[in-house]
């Protein structure tokens, strides 16, 4: 199981402040939560397979439980069932892939040899895409319209975790032109896909995840990205974990 020292303690209890242990989780129910957190995965191989009617809608419906900025609920899920569409997004996430790698100028050769496979090898595709008529909704986003990107990529979370628990892989492409996979996809004007989603049984779950493992890059400390009373600031020593 990943190092969640810091986060619980070794047998999942943890300080739990009295006002909120009438409502907090067990011992064991927190721990199962930290642990889907920590051992999540952006997945890129998969094992075929199939995910069950009633289990992926279960996986869905974690998702359309997540928070929206003015309860907006700004998600849409497309459900890529046609082998036939599944070679089209790729063909165009390999257009971009192309593209992208180009842009990284001496790391291109590097880019190129990770591959995105799971479009083709994972029991479900999905694409997640932000609904058309988005701009009627003013609550929470008259000065940060974004918002509604952040949540969808909230129920993304949702979803993401809820797969971990049951034991299934996601992997979230974004390697794509917004507008050809719209096109492909007849979607109504104002509506953008925001990410293709890769799902199903893997053989297992990578230690780390995949760029850190790879040597892209490397999880920042925490204490570099947290500041207190203003931009730079340190935090206190207790949050910070300092004695």
């Amino acid at each position: 199981m990943s190092d969640v020292s810091g986060v619980v303690s070794s047998d999942g209890a943890g300080p739990v402040d009295p006002a909120a242990a009438a409502h907090a989780f067990s011992a064991a129910e927190r721990q199962s939560v930290y642990r889907a957190i920590f051992e999540r995965r952006d997945m890129r191989h998969f094992c075929g397979g199939e995910v069950a009617p009633e289990l992926m809608r279960r996986l869905l419906t974690a998702a359309h439980h997540a928070p929206s900025v003015g309860f907006m609920q700004p998600w849409r899920f497309v459900r890529i069932a046609q082998p036939s569409l599944r070679r089209q997004l790729h063909a165009l996430v390999e257009v971009e892939r192309v593209q992208t790698a180009r842009a990284l100028g001496e790391r291109e050769d590097a880019f190129m040899r990770l591959k995105v496979e799971g479009l083709l090898s994972a029991a479900e595709v999905w694409v997640v895409a932000l609904a058309e008529g988005r701009e009627k909704h003013v609550f929470g986003r008259r000065t940060m319209p974004q918002m509604d990107l952040a949540s969808t990529a909230c129920a993304i979370q949702n979803l993401w975790l809820a797969a971990r628990a049951e034991g299934l892989g996601m992997g979230w492409v974004s390697l794509f032109d917004p507008a050809a996979v719209s096109a492909l996809l007849h979607m109504p004007p104002g509506a953008e896909p925001v990410a293709l989603l890769c799902l199903g049984p893997v053989s297992d779950f990578y230690e780390q995840p995949m760029l850190q493992q790879q040597r892209w890059a490397s999880r920042c400390a925490l204490d570099e990205l947290i500041y207190e009373d203003g931009w730079g600031q340190p935090m206190a020593a207790a949050l910070a974990g300092k004695p």
